[in-house]
């Protein structure tokens, strides 16, 4: 296994340069959106939760049924899916090896409404452990792990909690546009053209939690949530008293995952682009506040999971070569 770096990378070989007829964070974080493409040929999986729930993790096979292969699992970001523009892109990438690839949905978001009042959220690294020991047992060879945007931090903050443990259940990871500060993310999607950004989430979320408060009402601030303007005033008006945290800020606080970095053991990718709308350049980690571990890579561009490449119309192929290059020098 090659050994570890503690470095922000420069290197020709790796370094994302968007294309320039694609200037800015937030056009490369939109442009992604127009991208389309067909989707992989997914395999559907439900699984039963402890707590008597579901998740549904879709799955590319290789062509061959060998246990050894690599398996890529993909954690996506909030109100993402296996359909998302990234999901699609790794996935492709990943079966192009014929290794296997598994997208796994937080609960709710596979198109069907999970059964409990607790949905995900960008600290939820319980959830995190049984999935991947899970996925552990069932697949004989390495697990790379891979989280975008919430699922980033959600990964994260589970690599350093876990410490040296981890290493038993994954051999890499790679976050990608992680918003290791949650309360200054918040804060930062509140200003400017981001309120488009938050404007959007928001017409989903708001929706969906009115559901569940019919559901199972006297937990979710009803008329808060019908206020909110921001995703702080959604967070305490639903993510807070439905999973255990006093307000926003108390779930900010305890998980942040730029906190947890400096515990990380598995060799761990911190992918995050400078110009990112939804994560200020100051919120970056220097190398002095993470273990020897985690490499950074802090390209000037690439916005929000965006890393667009080539001529117009442009490709989504960087992002998925650089975690495959990453997890192909962890290979045992």
């Amino acid at each position: 296994m090659r050994a570890a770096v503690q470095a922000i990378i420069e290197s020709p070989d790796a370094e994302y340069r968007a294309p320039f007829w694609l200037p800015g964070g937030n056009l490369q974080t939109l442009w992604p959106l127009a991208i389309r493409g067909a989707l992989p040929a997914y395999r559907r999986e439900r699984w039963r939760t402890p707590d008597d729930d579901f998740i549904d993790l879709d799955w590319v096979d290789p062509e061959s049924p060998a246990s050894q292969v690599p398996t890529v699992v993909l954690f996506h970001g909030l109100e993402g899916s296996s359909a998302s523009h990234y999901a699609r892109a790794l996935m492709h990438a990943v079966a192009a090896r014929q290794w296997r690839g598994v997208v796994v949905h937080f609960r709710g978001c596979s198109g069907e409404p999970n059964q409990l009042i607790r949905s995900y959220h960008s600290g939820d690294s319980a959830e995190l452990d049984w999935i991947l020991r899970r996925l552990k047992n069932f697949h004989g060879g390495s697990l790379f792990a891979t989280g975008v945007s919430l699922g980033g931090n959600a990964l994260l903050k589970w690599l350093g909690e876990q410490k040296a443990s981890a290493c038993d259940v994954v051999t890499a990871a790679a976050a990608v546009s992680a918003p290791l500060d949650l309360a200054l993310a918040s804060r930062t999607l509140e200003a400017g053209f981001n309120r488009i950004y938050t404007t959007n989430f928001l017409k989903t979320l708001v929706p969906r939690a009115l559901v569940k408060h019919r559901r199972f009402p006297g937990v979710i601030d009803e008329v808060r949530l019908t206020r909110a303007h921001t995703l702080a005033d959604f967070d305490s008006a639903v993510i807070a008293p439905v999973h255990g945290f006093v307000d926003a800020n108390d779930y900010y606080v305890k998980c942040s995952s730029k906190q947890f970095l400096r515990f990380v053991r598995v060799p761990t990718l911190v992918l995050n682009a400078r110009n990112d709308p939804f994560l200020p350049e100051q919120a970056l980690p220097a190398a002095s506040e993470v273990s020897k571990d985690v490499e950074l890579h802090f390209p000037a561009d690439g916005g929000h999971v965006g890393f667009v490449s080539s001529a117009l119309p442009g490709n989504l192929d960087w992002l998925p070569q650089r975690l495959l290059r990453h997890f192909d020098a962890c290979l045992p």
